[in-house]
């Protein structure tokens, strides 16, 4: 009797759990490798954007003393230099945006359809992956050693009767930015829209065909339903990816086109018309647009990825 007590108390002791330590292991390895970016997103873009939004309601203090809560910067912005800064930027944004979604998605397109050129495929992805991150200053100087009054392609076409400058071109105003910003902005959309051009599907086509539906009406009943979402969202991250550059429109312009990121860096750097709060004000208004952007974005690739499922 006393066996057959003591075998079951010994097998009510429950083993060392297993799962408890699988979890505190997986949880300290998840903690390794996100924990740094975590660091580095409240470092550079939680605390940066928090002070922005302090910044842009508080009142200069005396004698360096913090001020208090005011609305007079935000009101600011209503004025006629900083209402065209944030037009022109809107104007830039959204033209470099339709260049790059009709430009880009139609080369994707000839290149990763159905009957694309299969050699080609690979070359072009790593010339987009590049291009697209080629920005800022070395663009601007490459675009002028190209386009510039004195450039290789403006000499060449002079040597050939063809004077750029002449015919109403000029590389540094509003229409030359544009095209700067449309080389980056093509490229950009081909990485974009590539997953959602190999989701639409073969089968799809081909039973479209077999139901008598000509090319027409499969990309109006079929094609571009499926695409639209991931078009918009691709279009609205190019709008967001122009909006808030600066290095490439300052290197090439000098700053003197009205533009609302150049308009930040001239009040926050200036040394006339140094206004730290009014910068915040000003940078705060492109935070709200890149907020409304990611959040457009976000929504409609969610609706596009369906279909890659």
């Amino acid at each position: 009797m006393k066996a057959s007590t003591e075998g079951p108390a010994l097998l009510a002791v429950p083993p060392a759990p297993r799962a408890g330590r699988e979890h505190r292991r997986a949880w300290l390895s998840t903690a390794l490798f996100v924990g740094p970016l975590l660091a580095v997103l409240l470092a550079f873009l939680i605390v940066p954007a928090f002070a922005v939004l302090v910044g842009a309601f508080r009142a200069d203090g005396v004698d360096g003393a913090p001020g208090g809560f005011t609305l007079a910067h935000l009101r600011e912005l209503a004025q006629p230099q900083y209402m065209t800064g944030l037009r022109n930027s809107l104007l830039l944004s959204g033209g470099s945006a339709v260049i790059g979604t009709v430009i880009g998605g139609l080369l994707a397109y000839a290149v990763m359809g159905d009957g694309g050129p299969a050699w080609l495929r690979n070359p072009l992805i790593a010339f987009s992956g590049v291009a697209a991150n080629f920005a800022g200053v070395p663009l601007a100087l490459a675009f002028v050693a190209t386009l510039g009054t004195t450039g290789m392609v403006t000499r060449l076409l002079s040597g050939i009767g063809i004077n750029l400058y002449q015919h109403g071109f000029n590389l540094f105003t509003f229409g030359g930015l544009m095209l700067v910003y449309a080389y980056f902005q093509i490229p950009l959309m081909v990485i974009l829209i590539t997953p959602a051009l190999d989701g639409l599907r073969r089968e799809w086509r081909e039973a479209a065909e077999n139901l008598g539906a000509s090319a027409a009406q499969f990309w109006r009943m079929v094609g571009l339903p499926v695409l639209a979402p991931s078009l918009l969202a691709s279009a609205v991250l190019l709008f967001g990816n122009a909006f808030s550059a600066y290095a490439t429109a300052y290197a090439l312009t000098s700053g003197a086109l009205p533009l609302l990121p150049l308009q930040i860096g001239a009040v926050l750097s200036g040394n006339v018309l140094s206004d730290p709060h009014l910068g915040q004000a000003l940078a705060l208004l492109v935070i709200a647009v890149m907020t409304v952007t990611m959040l457009a974005y976000t929504t409609l690739e969610r609706l596009g990825s369906r279909w890659r499922r």
